[in-house]
């Protein structure tokens, strides 16, 4: 079926499966609040706390959507207007975006750890008029409510409204239920994403309906999903990673469930108890799974296992000894990274292929309809092993940076180009990443590509997580520092480290080790930004005993 916007799938999926379940939310903690133990539970029956599952069908999510639609038609909202979202993972999240895109507005999703001067900027940059935000977000909201005078409608998701905001439940109930007349065209624009703010204030990406509908098929083409496969979605439904996966789901149909939490044990439970057949995970979770196993903390004999089919990776470089491991536990199943990002309509860009496992390192190639060449300064490609910045060039390309024409031009390059800011070379057909752009260290004259030192610590059995940053020296200009953080219960010392790195090639290895928590943000990228601020300027000894 040839769709013009994507509202239309959702229109079709309530119309074709009305009481099929679209989606499922499982919040173990609401069973560890109460000194439950989180048993096996069958579909069929009820759960045993009414808040640790619950459920809407298609029917359902069209219908939320609708009410929300004619709620924000009702006052006065029109084409262009702009609904931001700011919530945690839950039931009412994908409803309420459709409902924005369905009244003819953008949704602008908002970054749950941002802080009330991060919420205000990104209100403004957007230029956004309505706010929804959950009961987490009430303190944030409050202290920049008597400065966002553009956003006159603010909308609380939860009981006890504040006084600051109106009720959503309350209003939006009374909406009527019928999809509005209104209907978009794909070069119209969907929704506004926020970069990820790891370099510094977030810019403001605008999309278009095409490039969402093109992600539907992108992931449904990769991961060839179908009206009987289950997607556990863990990751912030605010990010292009998380939702752009799902619309695979979203495309055929299938059910997805919302897992609100990351421990192993919940993981594992939730693909048993839901038969969840595709899993996407970032690196640190799926650590964090194999490492539970190891302990004899998972006994996966004592799970439904069999149809899970997928686990694929994205949003980070993913060290190929993870993927060894990976395989040695769950043989049987399929394999794929995805690469991406938000300025891509999220992941899919490049990836590798679950027929491709024998390239596990590599991002891949060219995801479906997309084109990928590797390009110099001049923008002149360069020679297959040589490196250089990624380009990439299809559909799901954004329009601009809201408001932002400059920033626009230095990435969005003729006949449709976009520039990555990722450094990669091709080998053997291949696609690998480098580094980001910004994150090269030249030590001595020598290109140092922290990735690539990261990928080799992490294959120590003592560690979990690293992450490798310049930091300034006299002599060399820059010089490699690694930040290790070890795996519990484990011992690991500088002179242990030293010895081996000693495979390393002597510029790559690191000169100065610092053991310290490694931070990540929600969508698993290493915050190098926090990690220079920490430690570049600073006597290094002395930040390593203020947070080891």
């Amino acid at each position: 079926m040839d769709f013009e916007n994507i509202t239309e799938i959702l229109e079709r999926n309530a119309r074709e499966w009305p009481d099929a379940t679209a989606l499922v939310e499982i919040n173990p903690q609401e069973l560890e609040s109460c000194n439950t133990t989180w048993r096996e539970y069958s579909l069929i029956e009820s759960s045993p706390i009414e808040k640790f599952r619950s459920e809407l069908t298609w029917r359902d999510f069209e219908e939320k959507a609708n009410r929300f639609a004619n709620f924000l038609l009702s006052r006065g909202l029109t084409k262009g207007d702009k609904v931001a979202i700011l919530l945690m993972n839950s039931l009412e999240w994908l409803p309420i975006y459709f409902g924005a895109l369905k009244a003819g507005c953008l949704a602008v999703p908002l970054n749950f750890r941002y802080t009330a001067e991060e919420i205000k900027y990104c209100l403004e940059l957007s230029e956004a008029d309505v706010i929804v935000f959950g009961p987490e977000f009430t303190g944030r909201v409050e202290q920049i409510a008597g400065r966002i005078p553009r956003v006159k409608t603010r909308l609380y998701v939860g009981e006890d409204c504040p006084t600051f905001a109106q009720s959503y439940f309350r209003l939006v109930k009374y909406a009527s239920s019928s999809s509005p007349a209104f209907r978009h065209r794909g070069e119209d624009e969907a929704a506004i994403y926020f970069s990820s703010g790891t370099t510094g204030f977030p810019k403001a990406i605008v999309l278009q309906h095409k490039a969402l509908l093109h992600s539907c098929r992108v992931e449904q083409n990769h991961h060839s999903q179908t009206k009987d496969d289950v997607f556990l979605c863990i990751p912030p439904l605010y990010h292009t990673g998380a939702k752009m996966h799902w619309f695979g789901s979203f495309l055929v149909g299938g059910k997805a469930v919302l897992l609100k939490g990351v421990k192993p044990e919940w993981i594992i439970r939730c693909v048993s108890a839901e038969r969840c057949t595709i899993v996407w995970l970032l690196v640190p979770w799926a650590q964090d799974i194999l490492d539970a196993i190891d302990r004899g903390e998972i006994r996966l004999d004592e799970y439904h296992l069999t149809q899970w089919r997928l686990m694929h990776i994205g949003a980070q470089p993913v060290p190929p000894a993870l993927i060894r491991r990976w395989k040695e536990v769950f043989p049987h199943h399929e394999y794929d990274t995805n690469y991406g990002l938000s300025e891509s309509t999220g992941p899919g860009a490049v990836h590798l292929g679950v027929e491709n496992i024998d390239h596990v390192g590599a991002i891949g190639v060219p995801g479906f309809g997309w084109e990928a060449k590797i390009v110099d300064s001049s923008f002149q490609e360069v020679k297959p092993g040589c490196v250089g910045e990624l380009a990439i060039r299809g559909p799901g390309v954004m329009k601009e940076y809201y408001h932002n024409r400059e920033a626009t031009a230095e990435i969005l390059k003729p006949d449709g180009w976009l520039l990555t800011g990722d450094m990669a070379e091709l080998r053997d057909g291949f696609i690998y990443l480098v580094d980001r752009a910004k994150d090269v260290i030249i030590s001595g004259g020598e290109n140092i590509y922290p990735v690539q030192i990261e990928d080799f610590l992490r294959g120590h059995p003592a560690i979990s997580d690293a992450a490798v940053i310049g930091l300034p020296d006299s002599r060399l200009g820059e010089i490699a520092a690694a930040i290790v953080s070890v795996k519990p219960g484990m011992n690991l010392d500088e002179e242990a480290l030293n010895e081996f790195c000693l495979d390393l090639p002597r510029y790559k290895r690191p000169r100065k080790i610092i053991f310290a928590d490694v931070p990540r943000n929600p969508t698993g990228k290493i915050e190098k930004p926090k990690l220079r601020r920490l430690y570049g300027a600073a006597d290094l000894v002395a930040a390593q005993n203020g947070i080891a």
